[in-house]
């Protein structure tokens, strides 16, 4: 028997694919808000889908009603800086809760969207049971490490990454002999990946934290094979990410590219 329905808000990337499969493997009802030019069509699959720019904020939430939604999940990137460049765009709803924000950092703009929708009587679900197979485990993935200058900028790193994704800034810092090289900004992780081995040379170290009190329904940090392949372009060895706290798309492809790539990855327990 189903449970209630479900509704997936879906952006960019391979997390809401995800989670739409495993949802429709048990046997889930799942109404689809798919973000246009950032979800994939292939979550049509899995359940009915409606496209809508971010900007919409009052189709998406009659429609969610028309539905009998109550329950959202909301999952996949939607660039930082494509919703504080587009604010001109958004419908009168999305303006009235967007420049009502003290700030504009990714988790004001989340939580608030979060609160907005909560006022409206629907509930954000916490998803990791139909992703807990994808969380990260503490200890070496593969391409176990032994020069201990590198054990020492993951533990540095780590404890930097953390401290920054706490205030909001981002998830990702790139180390290297005890230097921060490079903090993630709006631009993303894969792009300050590049920007670190660009001021860093070879041999870098990405590390990604959650904040201290992650909230597990929106924005946990997520690495796949597109972070192995930024970090080959940028001559980085080792990544370094949380622990039960960051999702690993695509584990075996993952891990046959790092071994390829000659990259160490390593879950770490903060």
């Amino acid at each position: 028997m189903k449970s209630d329905k479900i509704g997936l808000i879906a952006g960019w990337g391979d997390l809401p694919l995800t989670f739409a499969k495993s949802a429709f493997e048990k046997n889930q009802d799942l109404t689809i808000i798919a973000i246009k030019s950032s979800a994939s069509k292939e979550l049509e699959k899995y359940g009915k889908t409606y496209w809508f720019s971010f900007t919409e904020a009052q189709k998406i939430i009659d429609t969610l009603k028309k539905e009998k939604v109550k329950n959202l999940v909301m999952l996949g990137k939607i660039e930082h800086k494509s919703i504080l460049f587009h604010l001109h765009k958004f419908d009168e709803r999305a303006k009235n809760f967007l420049f009502s924000l003290k700030d504009k950092r990714a988790k004001s703009i989340l939580h608030s969207i979060i609160n907005e929708l909560e006022k409206e009587g629907f509930e954000f679900i916490d998803p990791t049971p139909f992703l807990s197979s994808l969380l990260v485990e503490e200890g070496f993935l593969v391409n176990p490490i032994e020069d201990e200058n590198i054990k020492k900028d993951i533990v540095f790193g780590m404890k930097i990454a953390k401290e920054v994704a706490d205030l909001d800034i981002g998830q990702t810092v790139i180390v290297k002999d005890g230097v921060v090289i490079a903090v993630e900004g709006v631009e993303g992780t894969d792009k300050c990946i590049l920007r670190g081995g660009e001021l860093g040379g070879e041999g870098t170290v990405v590390c990604k934290a959650a904040r201290k009190n992650q909230d597990m329904r929106y924005d946990v940090p997520v690495v796949g094979v597109k972070t192995l392949e930024s970090m080959k372009k940028a001559k980085a060895k080792v990544l370094a990410v949380e622990s039960g706290k960051t999702y690993l798309l695509n584990k075996d492809e993952f891990i046959k590219k790092a071994k390829e790539y000659k990259i160490s990855v390593l879950g770490v327990k903060l």
